[in-house]
């Protein structure tokens, strides 16, 4: 038996974020085009935004990462893909830029619940993480993958925030199917 299981994507927090990423593009054109205005009039206890050139170089970085961000959340509003589907082959995940597709149930070892500035994500710890990476369609993608690699002993991370479905749910859901489909096969 086949049960197969399908999220969807949320496209009001999908429209959230995209419209956060903006505001956050917004502060980081103002921080390069005038970072004197933020010095002189919002002063700072932490000596690294006193300096004009750091505030800049802060704006610069928040310009570009929430400059991709908006674009690939507007990108995803028109994506008719399903978000996640879990079913008897593993989880295929479809939810954000990390996302690389079918994470096979028999590769998965465990799913830990990791808390990062306040956003849950489950981490898949699975037995070949090259495999995975491999799967990147970009290298920034592929970078990326590196890095949780480096920090969370895994690139394979899932959250709800891109999803239409509670994230306690969806961790109860996953580690349930996780348990019935991993003696499988």
């Amino acid at each position: 038996m086949n049960n197969r299981i399908e999220i969807p994507l949320s496209k009001k927090k999908i429209i959230l974020l995209s419209l956060a990423s903006i505001g956050f593009v917004v502060f980081g054109i103002l921080f390069v085009y005038d970072p004197q205005i933020f010095v002189s009039e919002y002063r700072v206890r932490f000596k690294i935004f006193n300096n004009p050139e750091m505030i800049r170089i802060i704006g610069i970085v928040a310009t570009l990462f929430f400059g991709i961000a908006g674009i690939y959340g507007i990108k995803k509003l028109f994506d008719k893909k399903i978000g996640l589907i879990i079913d008897s082959k593993g989880i295929t995940d479809n939810s954000s830029a990390l996302s690389i597709g079918l994470i096979e149930w028999e590769d998965i070892n465990r799913i830990n619940l990791t808390r990062v500035n306040s956003i849950d994500f489950l981490m898949i710890i699975v037995k070949n993480p090259e495999k995975y990476i491999g799967k990147a369609t970009n290298r920034i993608q592929a970078r990326l993958m590196k890095t949780n690699m480096s920090i969370y002993k895994t690139p394979l991370s899932i959250t709800s925030n891109t999803l239409n479905f509670d994230f306690r749910e969806l961790e109860e859901l996953i580690q349930k199917e996780f348990k019935r489909n991993k003696n499988v096969g």
